[in-house]
């Protein structure tokens, strides 16, 4: 259970929620009214006030990474720090079980980062995210720049892991994705933030 009470920074207002294990809370609104100030807030990469925890654990009691391993966060536009895919994977081996779920083959784990299209990127960032079993997902635009094939394919594998207990948290300017893979909806206007039933 991901407990959050008060959680502010600027541009965005303070708010109360849970996320249940095996939940899925979409994140809905405009450009720029706070949806990504949400999801790093969260992950604790900017700073933040308020009581985030997981599990009865506060963020605070425990080291940065180790929290961001848990409670992962997937931005947008990822990013890269080295020339190939597999030099991104401590274990090249375990990431490429995930390859052919997201329709991508497995010879793309030598290829250069550079080579590849932007839905390709996207798609080895979230296999990259989900290696490390996290006990929640911090999603921003998963399905952004996906054809409706990949993005079926995102929708599956993030379910399984739903169903296997984890909790997902994404944003989403798509609002049949959101009907579609969300329990409930959390909707940002102008950093203001309303929660209702999916």
């Amino acid at each position: 259970m991901l407990h959050v009470r008060a959680l502010t920074r600027p541009g965005l207002e303070p708010l109360d929620f849970d996320l249940a294990d095996g939940e899925a809370l979409a994140v809905l609104g405009p450009s720029g009214s706070g949806k990504t100030l949400l999801l790093r807030a969260i992950a604790d990469l900017d700073p933040n006030e308020g009581q985030v925890s997981l599990d009865g654990a506060s963020r605070e009691s425990m080291p940065a990474p180790v929290w961001r391993r848990q409670v992962t966060y997937l931005p947008a536009e990822p990013g890269w720090w080295a020339d190939r895919v597999d030099d991104h994977f401590p274990e090249p081996e375990v990431a490429r079980a995930l390859f052919a779920p997201l329709m991508l083959p497995a010879t793309m784990m030598e290829r250069p980062v550079a080579e590849l299209s932007t839905g390709e990127r996207h798609r080895i960032a979230l296999a990259r995210a989900l290696v490390q079993s996290p006990k929640v997902l911090l999603l921003d635009e998963p399905t952004s720049g996906l054809d409706q094939g990949s993005t079926r394919a995102v929708e599956a594998l993030l379910r399984a892991r739903i169903g296997d207990g984890a909790a997902l948290l994404f944003s989403t300017h798509d609002e049949e994705l959101a009907e579609r893979l969300g329990d409930r909806q959390l909707r940002v206007r102008k950093g203001r933030v309303e929660l209702g039933a999916s």
